[in-house]
């Protein structure tokens, strides 16, 4: 048989094991149950809200970073292969802004929800809620924001004001106004 031959029946046999096997789009997967939403619901809003319970004190999260972070964000925070996570007061007026954790976040609530969905890269989601407000607290403790013997939870850190937080504006330009494109699959 030649190769013109083959193909064509490969693609005859293809189709019609296909053809066999095809469900309707309608009725692919199965509807989520509430359990299951609850596992990917980690959203913590900037006023805090979704902040689990736990707490976290510099100490530790300085141990966590050491063994976690440093080959990434470097011994002292510089950064390496990952951003800086220090420095960079007044320079986001300049051609080169280094947007850090002190010069530019402005909420101490998204520090945690950030660390706690994506670090460590290597094994996002990985660290528990105590050790999550621990690398927080440390981390904003090297970036001047909190002292070093404060306890982190969701009470004391909803409450930090980060330095650059009324820098921020509203984006009120019209093309912006888009209704959320995302709605809870589970209220319909």
């Amino acid at each position: 048989m030649d190769a013109r031959k083959t193909a064509a029946l490969s693609f005859c046999l293809a189709l019609a094991f296909s053809g066999a096997h095809a469900q309707k789009v309608g009725e692919l997967g199965t509807p989520i149950t509430h359990e299951q939403f609850a596992l990917w619901d980690i959203n913590v809003l900037p006023d805090g809200t979704g902040l689990p319970e736990g707490e976290g004190t510099v100490t530790l999260g300085e141990a966590l970073y050491q063994a976690q972070c440093l080959a990434c964000h470097g011994a002292k925070l510089e950064g390496g292969i990952g951003t800086a996570l220090v420095g960079g007061e007044g320079s986001l007026a300049t051609e080169k802004p280094l947007k850090t954790i002190g010069s530019y976040w402005p909420y101490a609530t998204t520090l945690y929800d950030y660390v706690r969905r994506t670090m460590p890269f290597q094994t996002p989601q990985s660290l528990t809620d105590d050790e999550v407000y621990s690398v927080v607290a440390y981390l904003l403790h090297e970036n001047d924001i909190v002292p070093a013997d404060i306890i982190l939870n969701a009470e004391s850190l909803a409450k930090i004001e980060m330095p650059n937080r009324n820098n921020f504006y509203v984006d009120d330009r019209p093309d912006t106004a888009n209704e959320r494109c995302m709605t809870d699959c589970l209220d319909k």
